[in-house]
């Protein structure tokens, strides 16, 4: 049985459809991420499970129960924030305790919760001071302790970590990590920012225009992007994509006396004239150095930039763009061509049409 299951969900406003037919199961201790750029539909999606809106068609159950009328309060689950939400005048420990104080949990058994869950979160220390007295951070741990504290059977995260800084993100992410592998709960999390969906995410749903474009373990939306738009969302720097035309067994450059071999496993899914998009990640690419098998492309350089553990390399190969990600010392001047190579299992083709991966095998 899932946990949490998203049948046939739509949601209009008027004439226009913000959400149209998503479909989801949620098993008991996963962690899913809904990825996706601004109006995509992702925290409508997470509002309508909240509560705090109601499909246009569809249904949402928790278990063996469907939870669409339901009040919020009734859904048993909990969530959390872009904005922490925390009441001023209280002290931390009645901020995360008030949810319970609200259902009239004996006191003794409230106060036990909020010490194991602020011993959990590292914020002991921090009971009895007021919001205003915290760090970002230490407010975003409150908001989190006052939905663990509850023990709902599903957490709802509304990009919590916008807030913060980007050295504050980082040591988020790793607590949130941390805390879900230790106490196995079922998360659905909102964000447009890849990293934490690759960090974070047992599967990610990759969003956009109101549908799926991809659902998968962070892996696969990886390394086998299923479209065009999940290829470049995810992953950065995004995916390099060339414009190509097959010519018998070879994938021949729009626009540039360059080609190289078609990988085997597209041979029965192509035919000979047909343009394709070329798809590799920065980082499959490097140098050519001495006698390289692998394929090859040569390109201009035209910008490098040292991130530190890697050098970021913007070339052309004629009006096409081309970025490798590459060893911080490697030796390259703007202006000057060089041979990049790539092994043929790190391509991608893609139909320029439809946007979708081209068959393998």
């Amino acid at each position: 049985m899932s946990a949490l299951a998203i049948e046939n969900i739509h949601k209009r406003y008027g004439e226009v459809e913000t959400l149209k037919g998503i479909d989801i199961d949620l098993q008991s201790g996963e962690f899913l991420v809904l990825l996706g750029s601004s109006g995509c539909g992702k925290s409508t999606l997470l509002n309508i499970i909240a509560g705090l809106a109601e499909p246009t068609g569809g249904d949402i159950r928790i278990g063996d129960h469907s939870i669409l009328g339901a009040h919020p309060k009734d859904r048993d689950i909990a969530m959390v924030f872009q904005s922490y939400a925390l009441y001023p005048n209280m002290s931390v420990a009645r901020n995360i305790g008030f949810g319970l104080e609200m259902r009239k949990v004996p006191l003794a058994e409230r106060e036990k919760a909020v010490t194991e869950t602020a011993k959990l979160l590292q914020i002991e220390n921090l009971l009895e001071r007021k919001p205003s007295q915290l760090s970002g951070g230490q407010r975003q741990r409150v908001a989190i302790g006052r939905a663990l504290v509850r023990k709902p059977q599903v957490f709802l995260f509304d990009e919590p970590l916008s807030n913060l800084d980007a050295k504050l993100r980082m040591e988020m992410r790793t607590e949130l990590k941390r805390l879900h592998q230790m106490l196995k709960t079922t998360v659905v999390y909102v964000t447009h920012d890849q990293i934490e969906a690759m960090t974070l995410a047992t599967r990610i749903a990759v969003m956009r225009d109101g549908r799926i474009e991809q659902l998968g373990t962070p892996e696969e939306i990886y390394d086998h992007p299923a479209t065009l738009y999940v290829a470049g969302f995810v992953g950065s720097p995004p995916m390099n994509v060339l414009d190509a035309t097959v010519s018998g067994e070879r994938l021949q450059i729009t626009g540039e006396d360059q080609a190289v071999a078609l990988p085997a496993r597209f041979r029965g899914s192509v035919s000979d004239g047909q343009r394709v998009k070329l798809g590799t990640r920065p980082e499959a690419l490097r140098l050519v150095a001495g006698d390289e098998a692998a394929l090859q492309f040569k390109a201009r350089i035209e910008v490098v930039e040292l991130t530190g553990p890697e050098l970021v390399t913007t070339a052309r190969i004629g009006t096409q763009r081309l970025t490798a990600c590459l060893p911080p010392r490697s030796a390259l001047t703007p202006g000057e061509e060089r041979l990049f190579a790539v092994d043929a299992d790190a391509l991608h083709l893609f139909d320029p049409e439809n946007g979708c991966r081209l068959a393998e095998g």
